[in-house]
């Protein structure tokens, strides 16, 4: 199992859980089960192309996927992702 950080404001879709345990080999699948699992999550993480919206930052291990290969960074069994939204001030 992967362990999935949810943040807060997405936590209204998983049932008030802050971390969900999903399968998958990429982040692409572990979307793809989260919005099986917690319906209405994609739409929230991915823009209508199917890409990572540019607010939300997707972490595993604490490594930005967007250093690797965005949404076909392969995962495995014990990685933790997390998933983080950009927060705007100034």
């Amino acid at each position: 199992m992967i362990k999935v950080r949810i943040p807060t404001p997405l936590r209204r879709l998983t049932g008030g859980q802050g971390e969900v345990d999903i399968e998958g080999d990429s982040v692409s699948a572990l979307i793809n089960t989260l919005e099986t699992q917690y319906p209405g999550i994609k739409e929230r993480l991915c823009d209508e192309e199917g890409a990572i919206r540019r607010f939300v930052n997707i972490y595993i291990n604490e490594e930005d996927i967007r250093f690797h290969q965005g949404l076909d960074t392969p995962v495995k069994q014990g990685d933790e992702v997390s998933i983080i939204p950009a927060i705007a001030g100034g």
